[in-house]
């Protein structure tokens, strides 16, 4: 029997707002993959950006989602000028708008760590075709992978499959 290393995953901002806000069409999905998270099933990763976004939410919210953040289960990342050199390309390539800075840096911390996934509910400036594609080419370019960028039930449905007669 093959033994496969454990999916990495790279939480994104909203995925911590996701996990707090049962209103939201994703947040059984979020709090399930943070119950696989803590099984051991997932090894999940965030960044200081995610920290310093998640400062700027309102109370009692951002106390929480700080708390779910610096948790045993998610490992913090720290920042790195390589991942500022791919941030910046991603930008100058129009990948992800200048604006959008933090969105860049996401990605490109991901990038040089090599986190296979990042899940994200940003589905204007993350998780949507340009960004998938184009980081993609740039970093296949600079010598790292493909990243995959994925909602809470993708990543818990992949290895799913389903039986066509």
């Amino acid at each position: 029997m093959i033994e496969i290393e454990k999916l990495t995953l790279y939480l994104e901002t909203t995925v911590f707002n996701y996990y707090f806000d049962e209103d939201r069409d994703g947040h059984e999905d979020v709090v399930k993959l943070f119950e696989a998270i803590r099984a051991g099933e997932f090894v999940a990763y965030t960044s200081k950006y995610v920290i310093d976004e998640l400062r700027q939410a309102p109370e009692p919210k951002r106390t929480k989602m700080l708390e779910l953040a610096n948790s045993d289960n998610v490992i913090l990342l720290k920042t790195n000028l390589e991942a500022r050199r791919m941030s910046k390309l991603y930008i100058e390539r129009g990948i992800i708008p200048a604006s959008q800075h933090l969105d860049s840096l996401h990605v490109a911390t991901a990038s040089v760590y090599e986190i296979a996934c990042i899940v994200s509910y940003n589905f204007q400036h993350i998780n949507r075709n340009k960004t998938k594609h184009g980081t993609t080419i740039i970093n296949n370019e600079e010598g790292y992978g493909g990243i995959y960028i994925a909602t809470a039930k993708e990543v818990l449905n992949d290895d799913k499959t389903t039986e066509t007669l």
